[in-house]
């Protein structure tokens, strides 16, 4: 009974919606506030529209620069640009002053227009340097308590700077250790030699070189001379020509021959450790060491000289 009542009820829905029929004309949309202006039927309806701005005279604009590429054309010509001014001369830019060494603060040339590693001895103009008599005196001092023998001699003056404000005669770098010649130097020179002959060059050839029993003799190759370096025409002056240098030959043994100095990099034998052991040594004691691996002037001796140099530099080679 109750199938025969539900199946009763559907049969009359469907005939009632069957019965329905749409509109001929679907409703119009509502116009809008601002129905004056045109609207969008694609427009969202929950966007609310802006009230139109009132009209105003449009500002003049300034003119793009004609000179930026990324400016618009505007149509209208550009106006005429007046002249550039005339730049006036740079102002040197600001900041620390050059190091010394700069080519901006090099010497400029002399009054014989040549700037002076070009220079011969003569145009150089150079004066001797003067010594403190106290430094002199606590030179000699040392030397004589090492038993370096020595003996002062009157002040030298080859002109040009060449020359020597004290200088000493030393015919024995230390007790019977010969200096053949005998050398003319500063006193400092000759207290360089005699601490590295003291200190590293007996000992390294006792230890390498023992058969050959005691050094007797250094010879020396040049002490003071008047020139420039490496007897060069133009440039700096020799450390020879003003006392601070000597160079040294070859050693003298109580037994055997000499050990000459010469270019043993290769010299595996102790003759040659004795050498390369000294040369190095050198440096402890002179602020120049230059041996026979460090240029063709060279080698046939040590060329060890007391140079100054800013901050203490020395040159070893």
């Amino acid at each position: 009974m109750r199938k025969l009542s539900t199946l009763a009820i559907l049969c009359a829905a469907t005939a009632f919606l069957a019965g329905a029929r749409l509109p001929p004309q679907g409703p119009m949309p509502e116009p809008r506030p601002d129905a004056g202006q045109a609207t969008s039927p694609t427009s969202p309806s929950s966007e609310k529209a802006e009230p139109p701005a009132p009209e105003e005279v449009p500002a003049p604009q300034p003119k793009p620069d004609v000179n930026d590429p990324e400016a618009p054309a505007s149509g209208q010509p550009p106006a005429p640009q007046a002249a550039p001014s005339k730049p006036g001369p740079a102002e040197p830019m600001q900041g620390p002053p050059r190091p010394s060494g700069s080519p901006e603060s090099s010497q400029p040339p002399t009054e014989e227009g040549k700037p002076p590693g070009e220079q011969t001895l003569e145009e150089q103009h150079l004066t001797i340097e003067p010594e403190s008599d106290a430094e002199h005196a606590e030179c000699t001092a040392a030397l004589q308590s090492l038993g370096v023998v020595f003996k002062d001699t009157p002040r030298i003056d080859d002109g040009n700077g060449c020359g020597i404000d004290k200088p000493i005669i030393v015919s024995e770098a230390l007790p019977g250790i010969k200096l053949k010649p005998e050398a003319t130097i500063r006193c400092p020179a000759a207290l360089a030699l005699a601490r590295w002959m003291k200190d590293s060059v007996i000992p390294a050839a006792s230890a390498a070189l023992p058969e050959q029993g005691r050094i007797t003799t250094v010879n020396q190759a040049t002490s003071y001379m008047c020139r420039l370096r490496n007897g060069a025409g133009t440039g700096k002056i020799s450390e020879h020509a003003r006392g601070n240098a000597i160079d040294i030959a070859s050693f003298h043994f109580e037994k055997g021959d000499d050990v000459a100095v010469r270019s043993r990099r290769e010299d595996s034998t102790l003759t040659g450790a004795f050498q390369r052991t000294v040369s190095a040594a050198g440096c402890l004691y002179f602020t120049t060491v230059l041996d026979p691996e460090s240029d063709a002037a060279h080698e046939t001796h040590f060329h060890l000289d007391i140079i100054e140099r800013k901050g203490g530099y020395r040159y070893c080679h």
